[in-house]
């Protein structure tokens, strides 16, 4: 995984309240784009967890 730009969902349709993401030395970070300072950085197998669980309604 290479450093890359912040990237937002093409669902957000120019909103700046959206969840932005990029890679960065081999791990990925996310923000909120209204509140660009805190950032969460992970791994990628950890955040395909979370994204597979919330698809599969663990957290409901």
């Amino acid at each position: 995984m290479t450093n890359s730009a912040w990237q937002k969902s093409s669902f957000s349709e120019g909103s700046n309240n959206c969840v932005e993401l990029r890679a960065l030395d081999g791990l990925v970070e996310l923000r909120e784009s209204d509140d660009a300072d805190v950032i969460i950085r992970t791994t990628r197998r950890s955040l395909t967890d979370l994204l597979q669980g919330a698809k599969a309604g663990e957290f409901d």
